[in-house]
């Protein structure tokens, strides 16, 4: 039984050492490319006129959400600062319609922060998909076999950042 047992332990050991050589002979045919998708959603010409027209969008609207919170901020202050004095039943009422007021600006801040994440990811959404066409055009005439978008650490011989931002700047 040992005899088999040696016997298979080399079979082993042969198919690993067998295997190592087969993807290290591949892997010098191999050309990798990486790209930093979080440079190019900061970098990229659309990137950014994204993000203005989110901000032109949304830049009323969040000054109104603004505008509520300072008013609920202005009366509750008032509030706080007269209510010792105020007869039970008008301190009553005037609580309510802060409670109201408060629920009326979650409601709106709520809605608002909605809108705007769902408007930032069909934006995102739109350049991602530019971006990755380009990446498959820089693939394609560069001969890549494989690229990454996400990787812990990326040598900069294989990262071709550069040139997809230079194609999707390019690209209208």
């Amino acid at each position: 039984m040992k005899t088999f047992s040696r016997l298979f332990n080399r079979h082993i050991l042969l198919a690993a050492v067998v295997g190592l050589a087969a993807i290290t002979a591949t892997a010098q045919d191999l050309r990798i490319g990486a790209v930093n998708i979080e440079r190019i959603l900061r970098e990229a010409n659309l990137a950014k006129a994204s993000q203005a027209k989110l901000e032109q969008e949304f830049s009323r609207r969040e000054k109104e959400v603004q505008g509520l919170a300072s008013q609920l901020k202005t009366a509750s202050d008032k509030f706080e600062r007269e209510a010792p004095t105020l007869p039970e039943a008008q301190r009553s009422t005037r609580q309510r319609q802060l409670i109201e007021q408060d629920r009326e600006f979650q409601r709106k801040q709520r809605e608002f922060q909605e809108d705007l994440n769902l408007r930032k990811n069909e934006e995102l959404q739109i350049v991602v998909d530019r971006a990755n066409r380009v990446i498959k055009q820089v693939a394609e005439t560069e001969k890549y076999d494989f690229v990454i978008q996400e990787a812990v650490y990326i040598n900069p011989k294989h990262d071709i950042t550069d040139k997809v931002l230079s194609g999707l700047n390019a690209s209208k």
